[in-house]
């Protein structure tokens, strides 16, 4: 098998029978933490504008997915180092990674961390207009715009409000 990027392997692996099960990919990472390898998979489900409700990803659905994903990584066998397989959801406060994920989340709240302080803050809060022009733009709660560099962003992630 030549050599592939993993992460292009399991996007290449999964995406069918995710389709197939109504779920998606939303990110994958194959990364060394200490002496041990990880290949993280998130799933969710298949964005549908027209719902009503956000469906959420089960543990039935990351079951399904763990047990087809290890069964085709064993088959091929890629991965030439001893790896943890983990397939979950990228949870409530998600962290936005592509342009689809600003599309999707438009008109949510969202918590933005900088690498360098804007007016004295690193830490911003307000409603997702958008990524416009590889900016991301959002409105505080006093309805001002405020646009943020998306290489000067360390993480645009869902705001969690109870």
């Amino acid at each position: 098998m030549a050599k592939v990027k993993i992460t292009d392997l399991v996007e290449e692996i999964t995406t069918d029978f995710l389709k197939e099960n109504g779920l998606e990919l939303y990110h994958t990472e194959f990364l060394k933490e200490g002496r041990d390898w990880f290949l993280r998979v998130y799933i969710d489900k298949q964005f549908d504008e027209d719902a009503d409700e956000e469906e959420y990803v089960s543990t039935e659905d990351c079951e399904k997915v763990s047990r087809f994903l290890s069964g085709e990584l064993d088959r091929l066998d890629p991965i030439e180092q001893n790896y943890y397989l983990e397939v979950s959801s990228p949870g409530m406060d998600r962290p936005l990674l592509k342009e689809r994920d600003f599309v999707r989340y438009a008109g949510r709240l969202v918590d933005i961390s900088l690498y360098k302080a804007v007016d004295g803050k690193k830490n911003f809060q307000g409603t997702l207009v958008g990524l416009v022009n590889d900016k991301i733009v959002i409105k505080d709660e006093e309805n001002i715009e405020m646009e943020f560099d998306r290489a000067q962003v360390v993480k645009t992630r869902l705001a969690v409000v109870f």
